[in-house]
């Protein structure tokens, strides 16, 4: 996390020594407030704490119901008081509910709405009716996004639209590449990614830029990236149990 690397002196909470710290819920069920660092105290807070950490890239700021404002870095989250005066790096636990109010918000930070994912930088299967929806990003060279794909071969009435997402080598480029100027793209990459068949070489007009970017914008870290109907992500290969509960978890009753 953020300060697991830029650590530069302020005094940490208790988490420093424990790694987890529990707060009264003092406002029960209060939302956290919608907008990016959209109120002057929250501007105030992003302002200190750019000026003591040597600007960082600073997503939003925002207040919590306990009193403290999280800090957004990326996909990562802090959390420190109006002044700045600490920062508390780790998770945060609800004392009343047991609840990880950390992972709470970074599962809620990381969604992404399925229907705005620009699915034509995708290639897309369907099996059976097609009725349960997932989006995976994968590098050609990713042995977990060959594991996961694996996995997915046994589920049916499944949708999948795949972006390719060449970050490990310039030869999940050129892999890249080579599938997207194939004339069965899906068939390509599952033939690459399933059974080891080296795409031929072609070459034509490739969105890599596009699907890098995409990528930045959606703070993937690494592949594979899963995205479920409800927006909701995972992040690496996930056993088939788990995937089909989370289909079924993630597709609206018809």
């Amino acid at each position: 996390m953020f300060f697991q690397r830029v650590l530069l002196g302020l005094t940490l909470l208790s988490a420093s020594f424990f790694g987890t710290v529990s707060v009264a819920q003092t406002t029960p069920g209060a939302p956290i407030a919608p907008s990016a660092t959209a109120d002057p105290k929250s501007q105030a807070v992003q302002k200190l704490f750019s000026q003591r950490f040597g600007n960082p890239t600073i997503t939003a700021v925002r207040p919590t119901p306990y009193g403290l404002y999280e800090v957004q870095l990326g996909p990562d989250l802090v959390f420190t008081d109006e002044q700045v005066t600490f920062v508390f790096d780790g998770t945060l636990i609800d004392a009343k509910t047991r609840q990880d109010f950390t992972r709470e918000r970074l599962d809620a930070i990381s969604r992404v709405p399925f229907d705005q994912l620009p699915l034509e930088l995708a290639m897309k299967q369907v099996k059976g009716d097609g009725s349960r929806k997932l989006a995976i990003f994968e590098d050609p060279n990713c042995g977990y996004c060959k594991v996961l794909r694996k996995a997915l071969g046994d589920i049916d009435n499944l949708t999948v639209y795949t972006f390719p997402l060449p970050i490990l080598s310039p030869d999940s480029t050129q892999k890249v590449r080579n599938v997207w100027c194939a004339t069965d793209r899906a068939a390509t990459w599952d033939a690459w990614m399933l059974d080891g068949k080296v795409p031929p070489k072609l070459d034509c007009e490739v969105p890599i830029d596009q699907m890098r970017a995409l990528g930045q914008k959606l703070m993937i870290r690494g592949t594979p990236a899963i995205f479920f109907a409800d927006g909701s992500r995972v992040g690496g290969a996930i056993p088939k149990k788990e995937l089909e509960k989370r289909l079924k978890a993630t597709t609206p009753i018809k």
